[in-house]
């Protein structure tokens, strides 16, 4: 641990190359790019820096960065980084880069805007990962929208400003939620304190709600992250955005924004409103198993290959939800593993029909045909990403589903059974997609393919090498989560009436009823009293 301000250092170094690429002239197509890998890589070095000095057995904030920003309504500027925020820090800062170095061949007009709005968004992001003052989070939730709405408007498909649109309606509707809940929480811990603080830490310690003000304000901060995340039924926005996005802003969707909201969920959520989180487990587990059965069986039923990867999204977010929600340290570990896993292979995925579609200006499977022939490292890059993405032996996906749904099988067996037919689903019409486009003779668009660039193969691959390395060897990763991870569910001993399950393989109880723990502190403040 040092005194370097490196977090600082992670979510501005992106906002000084934007700034810098906004006083460039438009003229000066080069010099724009050069500071685009300058700032993306820069803050990547960060990252790196920061994982290196993380210490892996510490549960808590570490390297944090404490300055008044208001003082007389209680917000700070306060960052700090553990394990739930680590590997996503990581995964955003590896992600830009290989996002800039895949836009190389798409983005062909208006290229100082473009990288002008990459790098706003890479700071919002960070920023959303790294702030622990719930007002500084929201300013950098509410900002994540309009750099991401100008990339889908401005260089997306035939629908970009419908998909837009709707990506920013949804998202702004869910904020207003979360917006009013933050407020709400600050001031009646002024009310009951004395203190006006948007201090996570402060606002965690204290436990000082009623049982039914804790559970509409879980309810607030629920939508908005249910609608990021997004679970089912909140996810109708997400197939039309991935549609007409240009590919790095599906990579980014996939790698990034989706996980933002299983990240509330853990940082916020669980630690602010434990006894919530513990009475609505059971709702969300379920809605997480309609998610995945129902996401995959859409997906099955597309034509468009960037659409069907989309709808796969949704069922992998439903076991993303499910380990969460197990509330079992074997299941957050495995929910914190498909967070990074996920990011790797679907982004592989989305750049590798990105690739595939500006050859062949067609992402139609029936119209495709033949391309493994035609494009061999194409087609065999693009099986690696499906087999990582299903989630078979030896990839990261495998290690985190087999984690969430050991988890759900410890809380109720039926929850993993019924999750379970999403992963035989997934392997249907994954490889029912890769049959129909990449098999057989090439035909029409995909007779005279061209294979991938030596460029493309390096965007591509250190996402299918990440996969795999950790799908081989986990530990690093699982080393430094599963500290955090363990502190989360003692929060919940210590703050209601749950007990982590330990039977194995038997329906086990989320929680232990018996007296309420506030009646508890209530009967003994009043034994207390003279």
């Amino acid at each position: 641990m040092t005194d370097f301000p490196v977090l600082t250092f992670i979510i501005f170094t992106p906002a000084v190359g934007a700034a810098l690429v906004l006083l460039t002239p438009s003229r000066r197509p080069e010099v724009v790019k050069a500071l685009g890998y300058a700032a993306t890589v820069g803050t990547a070095g960060f990252a790196g820096y920061m994982l290196w000095h993380f210490e892996a057995g510490e549960p808590g904030l570490q390297f944090v960065e404490e300055h008044r920003w208001f003082s007389d309504i209680g917000v700070s500027y306060l960052v700090g980084v553990d394990g739930v925020s680590i590997f996503l820090v990581a995964l955003t800062a590896l992600v830009f880069p290989i996002g800039l170095l895949a836009s190389e061949g798409g983005i062909a007009h208006r290229i100082k805007a473009y990288t002008f709005w990459f790098l706003i968004l890479e700071t919002a992001i960070m920023g959303i990962f790294l702030t622990v003052d719930l007002i500084a989070f929201f300013v950098f939730w509410e900002l994540l929208l309009v750099p991401m709405y100008f990339i889908i408007a401005g260089w997306g498909h035939e629908r970009r400003v419908y998909a837009a649109t709707k990506f920013f309606l949804y998202t702004m509707a869910g904020s207003a939620f979360l917006l009013a809940s933050i407020l709400a929480l600050g001031f009646l811990h002024q009310r009951a304190t004395g203190t006006l603080t948007f201090d996570f830490r402060t606002l965690m310690d204290w436990n000082g709600l009623s049982g039914s003000t804790e559970a509409w304000l879980f309810l607030g901060f629920m939508v908005s992250f249910a609608i990021k995340a997004p679970l089912f039924p909140f996810h109708t926005w997400l197939p039309d955005v991935h549609t007409e996005a240009p590919t790095f802003g599906s990579v980014i969707l996939a790698g990034v924004l989706l996980k933002m909201g299983a990240y509330g969920f853990l940082r916020y959520s669980f630690t602010l409103f434990p006894e919530a989180s513990v009475d609505f487990a059971p709702l969300l587990l379920v809605l997480s198993v309609i998610g995945i059965v129902y996401g995959s069986i859409v997906a099955a039923r597309q034509r468009d290959l960037k659409r069907l990867i989309a709808y796969s999204s949704v069922a992998h977010m439903g076991f993303l939800v499910l380990g969460i929600f197990t509330l079992t340290t074997i299941g957050l570990d495995g929910a914190l593993v498909i967070m990074v896993s996920h990011a790797l292979t679907t982004g592989a995925l989305f750049l590798l029909v990105g690739m595939l579609d500006e050859r062949t200006h067609t992402r139609i499977m029936s119209e495709l045909g033949g391309v493994w022939k035609a494009a061999p490292v194409l087609g065999g890059l693009f099986m690696v990403a499906l087999l990582a993405g299903i989630g078979v032996p030896g990839f990261s996906g495998f290690v985190g589903e087999f984690l969430a749904l050991l988890g759900a099988f410890v809380v109720h067996r039926w929850y993993a059974v019924v999750a379970t037919a999403g992963v035989i689903l997934a392997a249907v019409y994954m490889l029912y997609a890769f049959q129909q486009s990449f098999m057989g003779v090439p035909k029409g668009v995909t007779e005279r393919l061209r294979d991938l660039s030596a460029r493309e193969v390096i965007v591509v691959a250190p996402l299918l090498v990440l996969s795999l390395f950790i799908g081989l060897y986990p530990r690093p990763l699982l080393d430094r989560v599963e500290p955090t991870m363990r502190s989360l569910i003692e929060h919940f001993e210590e703050r209601t009436d749950y007990r982590e399950p330990k039977q194995s393989g038997e329906d086990a109880p989320v929680v232990e009823r018996g007296r309420d723990r506030r009646q508890q502190r209530e009967d003994a403040e009043d034994e207390a009293q003279p």
